[in-house]
């Protein structure tokens, strides 16, 4: 038989809507849905034809029309399982919630709330009243503004306060960020005009100080959050860039990145600046991020002198970037686990930092023990989870990890096994091998986890 007539084998789209399960999806997902789906299934057994393939029977055609439809309507946003060690994630979505947390977004995502609308005075309110009193309690800071990440905190701050004109930074401060983002390209979008002084790896105080000029708005101190530079190094110090800005009338930007509330050092980490201690320093603006270090929801927040967060405050700019309800419930539900000082305890960011290795090693060796009852080859190997998120950089914690041998080659195999798994799994591969470890795991994960593995060997080991 002829492409041509192959061709003409092709059935048409009502025909094929007529078949049962076809008939089913359309009563389930509506006609226009399921018909494009089956016009793309048609259309690729057409290209396969013209291809030298046969025409396939109309009950082939139903089945690729229905794979078609659930890759469109199957939801491409999964929860899935860390078990890389890596505590904040970027790709994984940085850092899980409280309980409490996903309470009180769920909470105010049910239905109306007190959004912008005062209760006492019975008239519209501001959104961001429900985060200025504990931020402010917290950091000792004057006042406190949050909006959609730690980039657009940066970019608010620099077009409400120094837009048009000079604003001074180290070049050894000139990061990228995430998705290749960087600091230059934030500030031109400001507005504000970038003054590099010193080099990459030293700045001197007199660098500043020869850069201030008449057109000169601010001077801006950028965390180096996810990178660290060693050897002949120099930096100024927060409390003296803000001893030469007072000479000058200026305020003192700084830019933390991830920001902290506690005190790394108590947990084996090298000191990251804490947003209190920097407010205490002199600093009149401070910007951090809600979704790394501070355990809570994707946020910018802004904390310090009431003069400059008012003006950024009544900046349009903020309009464009300003959070929702779910949000502001969760970081205030956050930012209350540290008033309460319990946060090593209830935000899981703080708990998988705090856990002790011997906990690790527990939970590893029944993992192994349970696998190996199973038939996999599993075994624990002392190892490293990493902070991550661009926090912390270098800086790690003991841990126990679980080692899966499944062959030659076959690593990346079950690394891909694991993740088509349901709940997904994503753990490090490396040295021919799977890395599982339990620091960034949930003890109520556990059996999920197991499960996915179990069933993921026995698919890539028949």
């Amino acid at each position: 038989m002829g492409v041509r007539e192959e061709l003409r084998g092709l059935p048409s789209v009502d025909r094929l809507l007529q078949l049962p399960d076809l008939a089913q999806a359309v009563s389930e997902w509506g006609r226009e849905l399921v018909t494009d789906a089956v016009r793309s299934a048609i259309d690729r057994a057409r290209q396969a034809i013209l291809a030298g393939e046969p025409c396939p029977p109309p009950e082939s055609l139903a089945q690729s029309a229905l794979s078609e439809l659930e890759r469109v309507t199957h939801p491409s946003l999964l929860p899935a399982i860390n078990a890389t060690g890596v505590i904040i994630h970027t790709n994984l979505g940085r850092a899980p919630l409280s309980a409490a947390t996903q309470a009180a977004m769920t909470a105010v995502a049910r239905g109306y709330s007190n959004l912008e609308y005062d209760l006492d005075a019975g008239h519209r309110g501001s959104r961001y009243d429900h985060a200025i009193t504990l931020l402010c309690r917290l950091t000792g800071a004057e006042d406190a503004l949050v909006v959609n990440n730690n980039a657009g905190a940066v970019l608010l701050t620099l077009a409400g306060i120094a837009a048009g004109r000079e604003v001074i930074v180290s070049r050894g401060q000139l990061v990228e960020i995430g998705g290749g983002f960087r600091i230059p390209e934030v500030m031109q979008q400001s507005g504000a005009r970038l003054i590099e002084v010193g080099t990459t790896n030293r700045t001197h105080l007199r660098d500043y100080e020869a850069a201030i000029g008449p057109e000169t708005a601010a001077l801006l101190r950028v965390h180096q959050s996810n990178f660290r530079i060693i050897g002949f190094t120099t930096n100024v110090s927060l409390p003296d860039l803000v001893e030469l800005a007072r000479e000058h009338d200026l305020p003192v930007i700084d830019d933390l990145g991830s920001g902290t509330l506690l005190d790394t050092t108590v947990y084996g980490l090298a000191p990251e600046p804490r947003v209190q201690e920097s407010l205490a320093a002199g600093a009149d603006i401070v910007t951090f991020s809600g979704d790394k270090l501070l355990g809570g929801p994707q946020a910018g927040i802004i904390v310090g002198r009431a003069c400059w967060v008012r003006k950024l405050r009544r900046h349009p700019m903020l309009r464009a970037l300003r959070v929702d309800k779910t949000t502001l419930a969760g970081l205030q539900a956050t930012l209350l686990h540290y008033l309460r000082g319990e946060a090593e305890r209830e935000i899981p960011v703080w708990r998988m930092i705090a856990t002790p290795p011997e906990a690790l090693a527990e939970r590893a060796q029944r993992w192994a023990q349970a696998l190996r009852s199973s038939g996999i080859s599993a075994s624990t190997v002392p190892s490293v989870s990493a902070v991550g998120g661009g926090s912390l950089p270098g800086e790690t914690l003991p841990t126990t990890a679980v080692v899966l041998e499944p062959g030659a080659s076959a690593a990346a195999a079950l690394g891909r096994a694991m993740r088509e798994g349901d709940p997904p799994v994503v753990a490090r591969i490396a040295e021919g091998r799977v890395w599982l470890d339990p620091r960034t795991v949930h003890p109520d994960e556990e059996a999920d986890l197991l499960r996915v593995v179990q069933d993921a060997w026995e698919r890539l080991h028949g």
